[in-house]
């Protein structure tokens, strides 16, 4: 789970460092002015290097739903604002690629990051065998109790995905080493 980013991390890429938490791009360490739609593109395509992201998930993502835009032009004119302050290229791209009528891709190389030799576990939704719906709130306490004491135990040593990340997971039809790979 090398690739599993947490919001209190930095991820490095070419000259770029990317702070999840307070939503800042660096250049060299110079700040380097991104809008929030194409920051939250950046996010979107780094917590899933090389994979694709398709277009349908970046709407979903940067426009709630009841957000009446006209989708095809405020994404390219979000990644081309982000294309220029990466100093990319779409038709010869080192850091995003366009696929098509799909989504778009990271290519570049993440440098390590902070914390990055420490194991970094994933608590996924508790489910409830029972059938009982009435439970649910039971089996979403455990799984906030067991994320709250792991990344107390020894944070310096072990990192823990925040909820927020594993949550998308319940009642997931996909194989614990996929979920690995995607967190």
């Amino acid at each position: 789970m090398q690739k599993a980013l947490s919001q209190a991390q930095q991820v490095r890429f070419g000259s770029f460092a990317v702070d999840l938490e307070t939503g800042e791009l660096r250049k060299h360490g110079v700040k380097v002015r991104l809008q929030e739609q194409p920051f939250q593109i950046l996010s979107v395509l780094i917590e899933r290097p090389g994979q694709v992201v398709m277009r349908e998930e970046l709407r979903r993502r940067l426009w709630p739903t009841g957000t009446f835009v006209d989708f095809e032009h405020s994404l390219a004119t979000a990644v081309k604002k982000l294309r220029r302050a990466l100093g990319d290229s779409a038709v010869h791209p080192h850091f995003i690629e366009t696929l098509p009528r799909r989504g778009y891709r990271f290519v570049g190389a993440l440098d390590a990051k902070p914390g990055a030799g420490k194991p970094i576990v994933a608590v996924l939704p508790f489910e409830i065998l029972t059938g009982d719906g009435g439970q649910e709130y039971f089996g979403e306490g455990m799984t906030e109790e067991m994320i709250a004491r792991l990344g107390r135990l020894q944070p310096q040593r072990l990192g823990v995905i925040a909820r927020a990340s594993a949550i998308r997971y319940k009642n997931s039809d996909k194989d614990i080493d996929q979920i690995g790979r995607e967190l």
